[in-house]
């Protein structure tokens, strides 16, 4: 572990997403996806039955902030694998497969992450997370603004 602690800035935060995302595709190339395909997986499942196609393409624009063709790649890759599956028109809905896959690759990382967060006191945890909550919210309100330009 790091004995001096660097000042938190964009580069720190930087570098702890891309190792932390670097080891979690690590986790996810043996089930054939990507993070990109996780993310849009987990939304479905969360949708608890069939997902408006173009409402699970803008939860997974929102939520990682791909381009919306990213996202649609990701849906019709998924599809493809059959891991989600169309439902009437417009719908699409997470299939037992796509669960399995959701499910399993979940739990991997869930262990990799327990490993990952080991020994960090519970109040370093809880200030890093108001710090990160607050750089999205202004982050986010940034892109609005820029958006409208």
């Amino acid at each position: 572990m790091t004995t001096t602690a660097p000042r938190v800035d964009s580069r720190v935060i930087g570098l702890a997403h891309y190792a932390l995302r670097a080891v979690l595709e690590r986790v996810l190339a043996p089930h054939g996806i990507s993070f990109l395909q996780s993310v849009t997986l987990r939304l479905a499942s969360l949708a608890d039955g069939p997902v408006e196609r173009a409402a699970l393409v803008a939860g997974v624009v929102d939520t990682v902030k791909v381009a919306e063709n990213d996202a649609e790649r990701a849906v019709e890759d998924l599809t493809a694998a059959g891991l989600l599956a169309p439902e009437g028109a417009r719908a699409l809905r997470l299939t037992d497969a796509g669960r399995g896959v959701y499910t399993t690759s979940s739990a991997e990382a869930a262990a990799v992450s327990a490993r990952l967060y080991a020994g960090i006191r519970e109040e370093d945890r809880a200030v890093a997370g108001r710090v990160l909550a607050l750089l999205t919210e202004r982050a986010e309100a940034e892109l609005s603004g820029l958006r409208q330009r």
